[in-house]
């Protein structure tokens, strides 16, 4: 059964009306909380060479399979793939070893010590893509969502185009809402992918689900302080 995949269920039927009020405050303040020591210990491994240039980040990379696309892609650039799994990481070495890739590197780390870490270390990306995250379609659970988490200036701060994929369309209003408050300039539409790029996207699709896109990009945004 691969096309069962059912649709997002939430009480929410807009962006959340606190949205604006939680980004805002997550803008004003940096994010207090300390990386982990196995986050630091995870990113002092990888920080020299992400700090020879600028690279792509699939956020959340799970097995790979995203990873690896984007690796192809884009064959003069890094590819660093960032998952908080050692089981899924551990397929997608495998899935690498079997191919001729080499720009590709994979950190087992969690997403929120990555950003802070790469952040305050510098450094800068190509792009973002963040493919199909946890929605928590639950109103309570807004600042668990990543553009409404006080990590957002830490993304913000790496740079680069943002890509967020999503199968849920307040999702990817709300994060496109949370980046021009920023100051950066979003937009949410509707896509249809000639490939999918990760085995979501895959299941998704062949669910029926609408697919949802936004890109973002440094200023221009409704909030632009510029």
């Amino acid at each position: 059964m691969f096309a069962n995949s059912r649709p997002i269920r939430s009480p929410q039927a807009a962006p959340h009306p606190r949205l604006r009020e939680v980004v805002l405050r997550h803008l004003a303040a940096p994010y207090r909380r300390p990386p982990s020591a196995a986050g630091e210990r995870a990113f002092a491994a990888v920080a020299a060479r992400l700090a020879a240039a600028p690279f792509v980040l699939d956020a959340g990379c799970g097995t790979g399979a995203g990873t690896l696309a984007l690796a192809r892609a884009s064959p003069d650039r890094l590819v660093l793939g960032v998952d908080k799994s050692t089981a899924r990481l551990a397929k997608a070495r495998r899935a690498l070893a079997a191919v001729a890739v080499d720009n590709v590197v994979l950190l087992h780390c969690e997403l929120v010590d990555f950003w802070q870490l790469a952040a305050a270390a510098g450094l800068r990306c190509v792009r973002q893509y963040l493919l199909y995250p946890n929605p928590w379609p639950k109103s309570e659970h807004l600042r668990r969502r990543w553009h409404a988490h006080p990590v957002l200036p830490a993304i913000l701060a790496l740079g680069g185009e943002i890509e967020l994929r999503t199968n849920w369309r307040i999702y990817a209003e709300e994060f496109a809402a949370a980046l021009c408050l920023a100051g950066w300039h979003a937009t949410a539409t509707a896509f249809a992918p000639a490939t999918p790029l990760t085995p979501f996207e895959h299941k998704y699709a062949a669910s029926g689900h609408a697919l949802w896109r936004c890109v973002a990009q440094r200023g221009g945004g409704v909030g632009s302080r510029e």
